[in-house]
């Protein structure tokens, strides 16, 4: 018997489902990280391979059992950096003595999606640290509006909201800004206090920018007038970015999913673009995903047979 493999490769946990060949699920499994940017090529070829392993163990298969391997997982964005993980996984398989063949890696984002709607027609609105609309139109085609990253784009996402939170901050220090709950908020949960405190967190300690964001958000709530703005701004910027999917997709309704704790969890940054999207569209629905994503990466690999 053939199997389909979909893994959901996450920042702290990999979720691994094996199914039939018409993608009905016969055993699930999880293992450790799968994040290459973060964790290495190797460590991460090593999580997938064990968890390869248990799945022919307890099926009582072998590895020329896999008709087609599926994972997303984040950094695989662009084809370069995908290509960089299979051809790496491959390698590191074969030097443990399994042969895989027919082992696909496509982004996070992507699986996501997929599992959203099934394979139909959509979009998916992604903010969590980062940020990215996908769409699928009729005719099948997959478009893409933002994912940028971190230095040139990724708005409306936590760390854009992060960074112009402690720019609120850095302003309000040199008096050149007006006064924010912010600088308590930030002082009390990082220990920054000062410019100089700031400055290195920043560039010297690695700092998660994208950490502060539930803080402004949450002092968005309070009536904090520097961060009501930044939530003003960053959720018009998710807005542009649906814009732009319906101009490409050309749907009669779009509906829209969400992804990413940004836009996911129930905070008054969800629920001002909620807000928003419901005053200044009657053609976009705010859909709840179908499937989770490793569904999704189960979807890639049955269609890619």
């Amino acid at each position: 018997m053939k199997y389909l493999i979909g893994i959901d490769g996450g920042g702290t946990k990999t979720k691994c489902i094996a199914a039939d060949l018409e993608g009905h699920p016969v055993y699930e499994t999880s293992g450790g990280p799968s994040n290459f940017l973060v964790f290495g090529l190797d460590r991460v070829s090593e999580t997938i391979l064990d968890l390869l392993k248990e799945c022919i163990k307890n099926l009582s298969c072998t590895f020329n059992d896999l008709a087609c391997i599926v994972i997303g997982t984040a950094g695989a964005g662009r084809i370069e950096d995908a290509e960089k993980l299979e051809n790496h996984f491959l390698k590191f398989a074969e030097n443990n003595n399994s042969i895989i063949k027919n082992f696909k890696v496509v982004s996070d984002a992507r699986i996501a999606f997929e599992g959203a709607f099934s394979g139909k027609p959509g979009s998916i609105l992604i903010s969590g640290t980062g940020s990215i609309i996908w769409g699928k139109d009729s005719e099948g085609n997959i478009h893409r509006v933002g994912g940028f990253g971190r230095f040139i784009g990724d708005e409306g996402s936590g760390y854009s909201i992060g960074k112009k939170g402690l720019a609120g901050i850095s302003k309000f220090y040199d008096g050149i800004g007006k006064i924010t709950m912010l600088s308590k908020l930030v002082a009390n949960h990082f220990g920054i206090n000062s410019s100089e405190g700031l400055i290195n967190a920043v560039y010297k300690n690695n700092f998660n920018i994208a950490s502060v964001a539930q803080y402004v958000i949450y002092a968005a709530k309070k009536d904090d007038e520097v961060c009501r703005k930044i939530v003003d701004e960053e959720t018009d910027e998710l807005i542009f970015y649906i814009l732009a999917m319906k101009e490409k997709l050309r749907l009669k309704v779009l509906e829209v999913s969400f992804a990413g704790s940004i836009i996911t969890n129930d905070n008054y940054f969800s629920q001002v673009l909620r807000k928003k999207i419901k005053e200044r569209f009657d053609d976009v629905v705010i859909k709840e995903p179908e499937q989770p994503p490793v569904i999704g990466a189960l979807l890639i690999a049955k269609n890619s047979l």
